[in-house]
């Protein structure tokens, strides 16, 4: 079972801390975590962060091990990160990154297991049609899906993704991020995603974070999380919550705040 601890978080660059002396409750294994907030708030540097690409202060604990101490491979073996540029000029066809991805940090897994694993992932996102065509003449929400593919078939324990489905038309936003909550629920493990659609977030993901300024605003489930209050303070913006026909929660927007 996976648990992810935060404690004392502070990150930030040079001197200017965005994000100061974040503690969360234990994240379990099954969490996914939406990430939200206005721009600028500190998701993305948050998310670095925890993947190792950028210092911080505090302790941030996996598995009771401590993040920052961790040898780099056995880091990215355990922690899938997805930025949200990608990138380009690359000659390599979709499969063979995929492939390249997943034995640059698994080397001793066959060959013929890892080619077996990106298969299943392309089905899974619905890509196999991608999958021989060249990363350099796809499109950027087709690069974001074959990025999605590199991170999946490495099979982390955690995944980060910042803002997965920025580039993704609707029908495929609700495919990504589907697919990403049935890998959770079914594998186990924990996803913490930067989102910027508050109601794509409360459908598909069990917790929610909304950060504001440098500091958590509010952190539980959706409906807990979002709140006409906490939408005022973060976003500025005058919100209620409904729900749907299927007793989903859902965010209506009917001003900004004066």
């Amino acid at each position: 079972m996976t648990s992810l601890s935060i404690d004392a978080f502070s990150v930030g660059y040079g001197a200017h801390e965005v994000l100061s002396g974040i503690t969360m409750p234990l994240i379990e294994d099954g969490t996914v975590l939406g990430i939200l907030g206005p721009n600028g708030v500190g998701k993305s540097t948050m998310l670095r962060a925890l993947a190792g690409l950028q210092t911080f202060r505090g302790s941030v604990h996996l598995d009771g091990e401590r993040v920052d101490e961790m040898p780099q491979l056995r880091r990215a073996g355990k922690i899938g990160y997805l930025p949200q540029a990608l990138p380009q000029g690359t000659t390599l066809i979709a499969y063979e990154a995929v492939i390249s991805a997943c034995r640059a940090v698994r080397p001793d897994i066959p060959r013929d297991h890892v080619e077996k694993a990106a298969e299943h992932v392309f089905d899974q996102l619905g890509i196999r049609h991608l999958a021989f065509q060249a990363l350099g003449k796809l499109s950027g929400g087709q690069r974001q899906m074959v990025g999605l593919a590199q991170v999946l078939v490495r099979e982390p324990k955690v995944l980060l993704l910042d803002e997965p489905t920025s580039a993704l038309d609707l029908r495929w936003q609700l495919n990504v991020i589907g697919v990403i909550s049935e890998i959770v629920s079914a594998r186990g493990g924990i996803c913490l995603m930067a989102l910027h659609d508050i109601n794509l977030a409360m459908r598909h993901c069990n917790q929610l974070m909304v950060l504001r300024g440098d500091r958590v605003l509010a952190h539980g489930t959706p409906s807990e999380a979002i709140t006409h209050e906490t939408l005022a303070e973060a976003y500025g913006i005058l919100g209620r919550i409904e729900t749907c026909s299927e007793g989903r929660p859902f965010l209506v927007t009917d001003n900004v705040c004066s």
